[in-house]
């Protein structure tokens, strides 16, 4: 793992994109807080600039850096859920202005995974995760189902968990800092 990791990381600082398994599907990586990069991603997927895309960060500390105030409720929602949950927050920061949303939120999980864990705490920063298919196709279960396109178009694939299924995406929650929960994918 520490080679892949090495490697992931090389190509994330040089801003390029990373094929990787996450806790839910394989996903399209790259620098979050790199403009350039976020750019690369939308283009790849062939989706619309400023649609909201997910980050993935190491832990609560690691989140405190991209969000202006984390509601109370959020740290309840991490503690207790039993899946893969992704939270959208208000008030992004730190972060590529392209790929935050346009009424300033930003949609982050802290994965259960021990590469993704180790990926965005040795890359010591936010990294974009989005799910490793073109706009509007379905997302792959598994690397054999990643269009060849989508693999010739990053600058590394991840050579770990090629054989993993994925069941589905994360869940999804809206919290707004004025205490609005609302979810939006279950």
């Amino acid at each position: 793992m520490q080679n892949e990791l090495q490697n992931a990381i090389k190509a994330l600082k040089e801003g390029g994109l990373i094929l990787y398994p996450t806790d839910t599907t394989w996903g399209i990586g790259c620098d979050a807080s790199n403009a350039e990069a976020v750019k690369k991603i939308y283009k790849l997927k062939q989706r619309e600039d400023r649609k909201a895309l997910t980050c993935l960060v190491a832990d609560d500390r690691m989140l405190k850096k991209y969000i202006k105030q984390i509601p109370f409720a959020a740290q309840n929602i991490i503690d207790v859920t039993d899946k893969p949950t992704t939270i959208i927050y208000d008030e992004a920061k730190n972060l590529a202005a392209n790929l935050i949303g346009k009424d300033g939120s930003i949609g982050i999980r802290i994965p259960d995974d021990e590469f993704c864990y180790w990926l965005s705490r040795k890359f010591n920063g936010a990294i974009v995760s989005t799910s490793a298919n073109i706009s509007g196709q379905p997302y792959p279960k598994s690397y054999k189902e990643i269009a060849v396109e989508v693999i010739k178009g990053v600058d590394y694939v991840v050579n770990l968990h090629k054989e993993k299924i994925c069941a589905k995406p994360s869940s999804i929650i809206k919290l707004t800092n004025s205490g609005i929960v609302k979810i939006i994918r279950t």
